[in-house]
């Protein structure tokens, strides 16, 4: 590797240039070493120059070659510099670990013959196992010579965690495999330790039959060069020792043990072995019975106890014993999920973790700190142990292998599984090479430059990157890559509410075995089992991934579906949505992963007819659930501009406002959805005034869309411009901004012809784009249509669609009524020529508030209606005390109320000049018209009637005024309106006291 930063300084000789040039940065250093006779002056050797480039840090490497070649004779110093310089891999893997590791250097300077483990290596077997390391170690400790015992071990150690070094940084081995080498190196350790151990103490060796269980990375074979080594010890009494023999036995052989490894002589420490994870952890007793451990599991475990159970696996000691404790304690820990609050225990205790770490080192903590392993190793463990219970290809102890088994069983995406592997695997090689320098047990990444540049030229080498101008730049980059990638899969997987919801459902229930799911659906109180079961059976039968990971979801989905007054229509819902979605990739992963999709599915397909109606139209729309902004109201800006876009696309009206409906129902659904979500609101008038604003601005750019579209269509087929400028004005609920899901659009259609053009054929235009309009999006069509209601114009359904603005002007000046004046209240121009919108607003003003208010003869006469409304228009066999739109204290008692008030009022209070109801209404109030406790009656009375409506329209899928009288559709709109199951009576209870309380109300103000 070249260093295109190396000083072009005219006094630094040439070979100290070529030398800065392969990456040394202290180049004259450099030179002096290779000119000592400890090496024989290979400043010339090229190849050796090259080979040194390559590593990590070639100043170390070579720092490092020099010691231990000067440490050794001369006759061993030659042999060493000739297969040096004739042996590629000896070559490779002793500058590869100079390089790498400092302390390998001050090892081999002390102990220069362990070179000679690095070319016996070339010809054993690649990849040692736990028998080729544990006989290494006993041969070392055999032939100790004048060393002790402990400092045999160490040697042998070393030698040993030489080879494994050389073979990571050479490429030889992966990380599963580095890592399953130091798991096993550390259990032929704990083997030998412990039989040193027993030939010190024999009697001690008798008495009991002892095994050690690693725990953590050790027993999931994923162990780092430097770490703890968590251990548990279980003892037996062994010949004729009792148990109280037994143990005290077993705890001199551990305890001697431990010190073998741990305690620091002149050859240091190999690492602490850590028995903390113990029952009662360190003030607990260090060796227990087998009987002693599973009292204790059984009765006092915590959660993270079994959590950290997952990983155990013998590794030393009586091997009998050890599956013993394995066989006994392995139930137990598939049991955890089942514990009350298990999963926020596990994630509140990586909350506490996180929480802990000093906050100058959290941007630099590999492994505890955001986005670093133990984001991964905690999602990946609580995803086995929620299921793991029922699917038992997920135990593993080891990190990657679980987790890629959670791929396979369709827990995790193979997307994000395949992300968190790459992450992982990227940390902990990095973690590796961060311990590997000094031997210590450190997590945090340096903040030395030199330091980052040896690692960044180590992953450099190991990730193939291309020999990067500025390694530690290239190092940061991949580094918060990574750990941004796990922190976002981590939030994603671990805080999911499905995983809760799936830890929540007894064993049985997970599974979904036939027999469990009949006595789930039963219990559950699904009315039609049978039909639920064959709905089951075809979305969770065979072995595909997307039956696998239906399997998951259904349990649960089921106990959703149960919490609505019609679970088996969610659960024929779900199969019909999943028959249309489930070969679509992201559909199943969806609801697996992101968030509370899945529950917010279940609660939409089963809250009535309405949203599953228009969900099945176009399943894709199912995304929306998964966005956490999906269910938003776009607002009528952002909707006139799609909808303008698509049908400026389409070729013909028909296919223009096609696509205009199509837009609509997919806005339909979105307003449903968060409806039935509650995601409008908590107070329900605002849940009324979001909904109906939302349809509302939905209407009119529909109708601006149908308008553009008919127009295009009608001067496609006459060859001209359309000769006049067309308005569309909403009246009623419309013009208020209060339409429900079953409401028509109520309309008045104004035109202006152009300057210059022949009013008769204008008028004629106008008459055949707005019947067109009409025509095509009543239209029968899998899209949902749109009525739209002229009937409140001039001369109603006698006189003609579309009016001059002119025109309207004269019948209002000789011909207007009363009733028309009122009707006006809410007249909003909504679609077309805005300006023609502006002058017909300016026309009605001062019809709809009258300069002197209303006379008596008007006032008369508007009473004289709204009774002939109430005894005449009412449905026959209609209950008067339920019907929200005639009956009494309904919409239509509230509404013409303040009605009057904005006709008598508003000519001199601007507030009541509003088309909006409840709006009105305030001012009223505001204004001392009404008395401020009677408004609240009114407006809860009208309030509660709009979200009758509503949920009528969203439980049934079809309008209606009064309560239905199907027992499960009662139950639906009471479970909309926040009643539980079983209170739907006291729902109607409820509506007759508040609207029987505004019929007072409306009998003082209106009728006076």
């Amino acid at each position: 590797m070249e260093n295109p930063a190396a000083p072009r300084d005219s006094r630094i000789s040439r070979p100290e240039v070529r030398l800065a040039r392969r990456g040394f940065t202290d180049p004259a250093a450099a030179l002096r070493l290779l000119c000592e006779p400890a090496l024989n002056g290979l400043a010339g050797d090229s190849v050796l120059l090259d080979a040194l480039a390559a590593t990590a840090d070639p100043d170390l490497a070579l720092l490092g070659l020099s010691r231990t070649a000067e440490a050794l004779g001369p006759g061993e110093r030659r042999r060493l510099l000739d297969t040096l310089t004739t042996s590629k891999p000896l070559r490779d893997r002793l500058l590869g670990v100079l390089g790498s590791s400092a302390a390998f250097g001050d090892h081999l300077a002390r102990h220069p013959g362990d070179w000679h483990a690095l070319v016996t290596f070339e010809v054993r077997d690649m990849h040692p196992g736990p028998d080729d390391f544990l006989a290494a170690l006993r041969e070392g400790v055999a032939r100790r010579g004048p060393a002790d015992a402990a400092d045999a071990l160490r040697l042998a150690y070393r030698r040993c965690l030489l080879t494994i070094a050389a073979r990571d940084v050479t490429g030889s081995a992966d990380l599963v495999q580095t890592s399953a080498e130091l798991a096993d190196l550390a259990g032929a350790t704990l083997r030998t330790a412990l039989e040193i151990a027993a030939e010190e103490d024999p009697e001690a060796d008798r008495a009991c039959r002892l095994a050690v269980i690693g725990m953590g990375k050790c027993g999931g074979r994923e162990l780092n060069y430097v770490s703890d080594v968590d251990v548990i010890f279980v003892a037996e009494p062994a010949g004729e020792a009792d148990e109280h023999q037994a143990l005290k036995a077993a705890t001199r052989l551990a305890s001697r043990m431990v010190r073998l490894c741990a305690d620091t002589t002149r050859e240091g420490a190999i690492w602490p072995v850590d028995a903390n994870l113990r029952p009662e952890g360190r003030n607990g007793p260090l060796v227990r019975t087998l009987a002693s451990h599973l009292a204790y599991y059984q009765r006092w475990a915590k959660t993270w106890e079994f959590q950290a159970l997952l990983k155990a696996r013998p590794v030393a000691g009586d091997p009998d014993l050890g599956r013993e404790y394995l066989d006994a304690v392995t139930p137990l820990v598939w049991k955890a999920a089942d514990r009350e609050n298990f999963v926020a225990d596990v994630q509140q205790m990586r909350r506490r973790v996180v929480d802990s770490i000093p906050s100058g080192e959290v941007d630099r903590e590999l492994k505890l700190g955001p986005g670093g392993l133990r984001d991964v190793e905690f999602c990946v463990q609580l995803l086995q142990l929620v299921h793991g219970r029922t699917d038992a290809s997920l135990r593993s102890g080891n990190t990657l292998r679980a987790l890629a088994d959670l791929s396979a069983g369709g827990y995790v995406g193979r997307a994000d599984a395949a992300a968190l592997d790459d992450a992982y695997r990227f940390l902990r090689t990095l973690e590796h090479r961060i311990q590997l320098h000094r031997l210590r047990r450190t997590h945090l990444l340096p903040r030395a430059e030199e330091d980052l540049r040896r690692l960044g030229r180590s992953l450099a080498q190991h990730y193939g990157w291309s020999s990067p101008a500025d390694p530690v730049k290239e190092l940061d980059r991949a580094w918060r890559r990574h750990a941004m990638e796990v922190r976002r899969l981590h939030e994603k997987l671990f805080y999911r509410p499905l995983l809760d919801a799936v830890a929540r459902l007894a064993p049985g229930e997970a599974g979904l075995s036939p027999q469990a799911a009949r006595a789930r659906l039963e219990a559950l109180g699904y009315s039609d089992p049978a039909a639920a079961l064959r709905h089951l059976t075809a979305l969770a039968s065979g072995v595909s991934r997307k039956a696998a990971i239906q399997r998951t979801l259904l349990p649960v989905l089921l106990g959703w579906f149960a919490d609505s007054a019609d679970p088996d229509a969610g659960l024929l819902n779900f199969r019909r949505v999943s028959d249309a979605l489930g070969a679509t990739p992201w559909y199943l992963r969806l609801l697996r992963d992101e968030g509370a999709t899945a529950e917010h599915l279940a609660r939409v397909l089963s809250a009535g007819r309405l949203a599953p109606d228009l969900l099945l139209r176009a399943p894709e729309a199912v995304a929306m659930l998964g966005d956490p902004e999906g269910l938003a109201p776009r607002g009528r800006k952002a909707l006139q501009q799609e909808v303008a876009a698509a049908v400026g696309r389409a070729a013909t009206a028909a296919d223009g406002v096609a696509a205009a409906r199509s837009v609509r129902r997919r806005e339909l659904f979105r307003t449903a959805a968060a409806d039935v979500l509650g995601r409008l609101g908590d107070d329900p008038g605002a849940v009324v005034d979001a909904a109906g604003q939302a349809l509302t601005d939905l209407n009119a750019a529909t109708l601006s869309g149908a308008l553009q579209a008919a127009a295009a269509g009608w001067e496609a087929a006459s060859g001209a411009p359309l000769p006049t400028r067309i308005a569309v004005v909403a009246m009623g609920r419309f013009g208020g901004r209060e339409l429900g899901y079953g409401s028509d659009a109520d309309v008045l259609f104004v035109h202006d012809p152009l300057p210059g053009a022949d009013e008769a054929a204008a008028s004629r235009a106008a008459q055949a784009v707005c019947n067109e309009l009409r025509t095509l999006l009543a239209a029968p069509s899998t899209e949902p249509p749109l009525l739209v209601d002229a009937d409140l114009r001039p001369e109603g359904r006698q006189g003609p669609l579309v009016r001059t603005l002119a025109s309207y002007a004269a019948y209002y000046r000789r011909w207007s009524h009363a009733w028309e004046s009122q009707a006006l209240l809410r007249a909003d121009p909504v679609a077309g020529d805005t300006g023609l919108g502006e002058r017909f607003r300016e026309l009605v003003d001062p019809l709809r508030y009258p300069a002197e208010g209303v006379g008596e003869a008007d006032l008369r006469e508007i009473r004289r209606i709204k009774a002939r409304v109430e005894s005449e228009r009412l449905p026959r066999g209609a209950d008067p005390t339920t019907h929200t739109k005639i009956g009494r204290g309904g919409l239509a008692d509230v509404e013409w109320t303040v009605q009057l008030l904005q006709l008598r009022h508003g000519h001199r209070l601007p507030a009541l000049r509003t088309t909006r109801t409840r709006a009105a209404l305030a001012a009223a109030r505001d204004a001392g018209l009404v008395d401020a406790a009677d408004a609240a009656v009114l407006d809860a009375a009208w309030v509660l009637a709009t979200r009758v409506r509503n949920a009528v329209m969203l439980v049934r899928g079809r309008p209606g005024d009064s309560f239905p009288a199907d027992a499960r559709e009662l139950a639906g709109v009471a479970r909309y309106l926040g009643y539980g199951g079983g209170h739907a009576g006291e729902m109607v209870d409820d509506y007759r006291r508040t609207t029987r309380r505004a019929r007072a109300v409306v009998e003082r103000v209106f009728y006076g």
